[in-house]
Formats: C-alpha cells, sequence, structure tokens
C-alpha cells in the first residue's frame, strides 16, 4: 500500500499559498512533491494538495492508497463526500473524481506533528510563488 502525506498552507488567509505531497512506497523508497498555488485560502491549499496526491496516484498507477492529512475538513469532506463549505464543493467533486478511479483509497487526519514533511514541502511551495513574480 502507497502512503500518501499532503498538507497545504498559505502565507495569509487568503495568500500565497503551496501544497506539499510526500509519498511512502512499499518497497521503502519516498517521493517529494511541492507545488506553488498562487493566491488563495487556507482550506483551498488543503483541498488543492489532496488533488495533487491523487492526480500522482493516477499518473503512477499507484491503485491502492491511504491518505494521511492534518486538515479535519478535508479529510471529514472526503470521508462524507460532501463539503459543508459551498466554496469548496468543486474541489472536492475533483477529489472525488480522482479517488474513484483508483482500487482502494483511505483518507486519514493526523495531527500536524506527524505530517512536517509534507509541511515543509507545503512551505517550501509558497517560497516558489515568491521567486517566479
Amino acid at each position: 500500500m502507497i502512503e500518501v502525506y499532503i498538507d497545504g498552507a498559505s502565507a495569509g488567509d487568503p495568500g500565497l499559498s503551496g501544497a506539499g505531497v510526500y509519498v511512502k512506497i512499499g518497497d521503502g523508497t519516498t517521493q517529494s512533491y511541492h507545488f506553488p498555488l498562487g493566491m488563495m485560502s487556507n482550506h483551498e491549499a488543503e483541498f488543492l494538495a489532496l488533488i495533487r496526491g491523487l492526480e500522482l496516484c493516477v499518473e503512477n498507477n499507484w491503485r491502492i492508497v491511504s491518505f494521511r492529512t492534518d486538515s479535519q475538513a478535508v479529510e471529514s469532506a472526503v470521508e462524507k463526500r460532501y463539503a459543508k463549505d459551498k466554496r469548496y464543493t468543486v474541489l472536492l467533486e475533483q477529489a472525488l473524481t480522482f479517488a474513484d478511479q483508483l482500487d482502494l483509497f483511505f483518507i486519514k487526519w493526523i495531527p500536524s506533528k506527524q505530517n512536517k514533511v509534507a509541511d515543509e514541502l507545503a512551505r517550501k511551495a509558497i517560497q516558489l510563488n515568491r521567486k517566479t513574480k
């Protein structure tokens, strides 16, 4: 099973944002990704981190995956397949479209202290926004 740790971060809310995705592959190897996202809210960045992680799974043909997030909003929305805040409905639908292409998909909330690598990647992505201006 592939473990995917995701995090979104914003420098301000809204502010320059980034997504971090840290992947643990069953053979013991890891892969790290960071994506600058431009201006958005922290919750939007969290959902886009999920979407980017799911896109990577589909692209790499990782069919059985377990996601970890420190965003209770994202975890709850995915589990219920419903976003309480209508601003995130489109992002949730995009994520579910990718998740439904996988053989097995889990998502679990974890404390921030267990998600430090993905957080560092997301913060690195924020810096990339600043460099491209």
